[in-house]
Order: structure tokens, then sequence, then C-alpha cells
């Protein structure tokens, strides 16, 4: 059974930084590609990035690019989306998602999903 696990969500100032984690179980990591998402009441669910063993951090939406940073520790099963420089739009509930295969983009499907952390920004 594979299952993914986010946490390292919670409140922070704006400017301020979290590290979201997402550990996976039940495969290895190192044949999956991992995206993030985040859903904002009211909005749609927005791609934020993926990574994956070949292309590293596939892509990033304009919205995070050059705050935040995906990651993965493959020894640990567990991949993390370190997100800097904060605003209070980046408020919304964060997911991972992942996906068999050893490259992502922003078109990728991915079949298995952890259950969301919230992430607040607000001073």
């Amino acid at each position: 059974q594979v299952q993914l696990v986010e946490s390292g969500g919670g409140l922070v100032q704006p400017g301020g930084s979290l590290r979201l984690s997402c550990a996976v179980s039940g495969v290895s990591l190192d044949y999956y590609a991992i995206g993030w998402f985040r859903q904002a009441p009211g909005k749609e669910r927005e791609g934020i990035s993926c990574n994956s063993k070949i292309n590293g951090g596939g892509y990033y939406a304009d919205s995070v690019k050059g705050r935040f940073t995906v990651s993965r520790d493959n020894a640990k099963n567990t991949a993390y989306l370190q997100m800097d420089s904060l605003k209070p739009e980046d408020t919304a509930v964060y997911y991972c998602a992942a996906d068999w295969g050893h490259w992502c983009d922003s078109t990728t499907e991915y079949t298995y999903w952890g259950q969301g952390t919230q992430v607040t920004v607000s001073s």
C-alpha cells in the first residue's frame, strides 16, 4: 500500500520560511516522481513543482519561482519542498503526489496523493 504523508506546515510570518516533507511508504522513491501542489480556499488546485531522479526540479510555477525549491532524499524515501520568502498569497493546503517514472513536468499526472498540510502566512 502506497502512502504519502506531508508534514511541516504551520503558521509563519510573511518573509519567513518553511520546509515541507513528503514521506513515502510502500514504494521506493527512487523510481517515482514527486509533484507538489497547493489549493487555497475558493481556488483551483495549482501545480507548484515536481522532482524526479533525472530532471531534479522539473519545473516551478511562476508564482513560486526563485522562492521555492524541491529536493529529495531517496535513502529516507522523503521529498522536500523548501519555501522561502513566503507571502500571504502562499496560504493554502499543500499536497505531494507520486507517479512512477524518472521524469516529470507540469503535465505529469499522479497516481498517489497525500492528505495535505496547511500553510498559513500571516502576521
